[in-house]
C-alpha cells in the first residue's frame, strides 16, 4: 500500500508520502532548497515499502506542506517531534539527508528513547563551517536574484543540469527523471522561499553555521548509519568519517562517483546499503492503535 496524508502540527500542515503495510516504521527526513519527500526519497521509498512501513514527510512550505515555521533545525524538530506523535510507534528509525540528517541527528540526541537507529546521509550538522554554501548565501542577500535565478535554471534540461553541476559528482550523467524533478520544484511558485529563511538562520558570510552536534555525537547512544558520496561539494566527507569515529556504534559507507545527492545519484547502491543496515523486518513492532491515531491516520498534535 502506498499513499499521501496529512498532520497538522502546531498550524502547520505537514503533508507525507507513506508506504508499505508491515515491518518496523521508518521516517525519512528530505533536505533544504530545491528539495522535498519526492525529490530525495523517490526511490528510496518504492524500494523499502515490501518489508517496512515508510513516512516520508515534507517540511512545511516544502512539497505540499504549509505552515508557519522558523526555518532553522530547531524549528523543524519541532515538526518532526509533532509528526512522530502522530503515529502509533514507540520507536521508529529515522533518515536524513543534508539538513534533513542534522533535524534527525538533534531530535535522536533529545529523544534517543524514541530512535531504534538513526540514518545520516551527507549530513548537516556535523562541522562548523561550509565554505562551499557562501555562494547560496550571497545570491540570497539580493533582492530578486534568486528568484531571477530559480527561473532562469528552470528555463530548460540543460539550465537544471548547470545548477545542480555544484552540488552532485557528474551533471552530466544524471538520469533525465532526476533532472525533471528538480526543474518541477524549480517551477514551483513560491519553492525556494524556505531555503532562503533557513540560509539567512542557519548560514553565516564566513561559512560557519549554527547547528553543529560535534561535541555531542560521543553520548548518541543508538545505532548510526553515514553514508557520504565521496564527492560531495557541499558537505565535506570529513563531516562524517569524523562522526564515525565519535559515535559509539556506527558505520560509514562511502559512495564512490557520488556528490552530495546520494539516493538520486546512486540509487541502487544507496538502497542496498540502507535496506542492509535497517532493522530487521521480522521483527517489527506492534502498531499501538488508538481512537485518533490508526496506521495512515493522523490527528493534529495537541489533541
Amino acid at each position: 500500500m502506498s499513499g499521501t496524508g496529512v498532520a497538522t502540527i502546531d498550524g502547520c500542515r505537514v503533508a507525507y508520502r507513506r508506504a508499505g503495510t508491515d515491518g518496523p516504521p521508518v521516517v525519512l527526513c528530505h533536505g533544504a532548497g530545491i528539495d522535498d519527500a519526492t525529490v530525495s526519497w523517490q526511490h528510496a521509498i518504492d524500494a523499502l515499502a515490501d518489508d517496512y512501513r515508510v513516512y516520508a514527510i515534507d517540511w512545511p512550505e516544502y512539497g505540499n506542506s504549509t505552515g508557519d515555521v522558523t526555518h532553522t533545525v530547531d524549528g523543524y524538530i519541532d515538526v518532526l517531534e509533532g509528526f512522530l506523535e502522530t503515529l502509533p510507534f514507540d520507536r521508529v528509525t529515522l533518515a536524513g539527508i543534508s539538513m534533513g540528517g542534522g533535524v534527525a541527528l538533534g531530535y535522536t540526541l533529545a529523544n534517543p528513547d524514541r530512535v531504534e537507529g538513526l540514518a545520516l546521509i551527507d549530513s548537516y550538522g556535523l562541522g562548523d563551517r561550509l565554505p562551499s554554501a557562501l555562494q547560496w548565501k550571497v545570491l540570497s542577500r539580493f533582492p530578486g536574484a534568486t528568484e531571477f535565478g530559480k527561473i532562469a535554471a528552470s528555463a530548460s534540461t540543460r539550465s537544471v543540469r548547470l545548477v545542480l553541476d555544484s552540488l552532485v559528482a557528474d551533471a552530466d550523467a544524471l538520469p533525465a527523471p532526476f533532472v525533471a524533478d528538480v526543474r518541477e520544484k524549480l517551477q514551483e511558485p513560491g519553492s525556494i522561499q524556505a531555503f532562503k529563511q533557513f540560509q539567512d538562520n542557519e548560514l553565516s558570510f564566513n561559512g560557519r553555521v549554527a547547528t553543529n552536534y560535534v561535541d555531542d555525537l560521543p553520548d548518541l547512544s543508538v545505532p548510526t548509519l553515514l553514508v557520504h558520496g565521496r564527492q560531495d561539494p557541499l558537505v565535506p566527507l570529513e563531516w562524517s568519517q569524523r562522526a564515525a569515529e565519535r559515535i559509539p556504534e556506527a558505520d560509514l559507507e562511502v559512495i564512490e562517483d557520488c556528490g552530495h545527492w546520494t539516493p538520486r545519484e546512486r540509487p541502487e547502491r544507496f538502497n542496498e546499503v540502507l535496506a542492509d543496515w535497517l532493522p530487521d523486518p521480522r521483527n517489527a513492532p506492534e502498531p499501538q492503535y488508538t481512537k485518533e491515531g490508526m496506521p495512515g491516520v493522523t490527528r493534529a498534535s495537541g489533541d
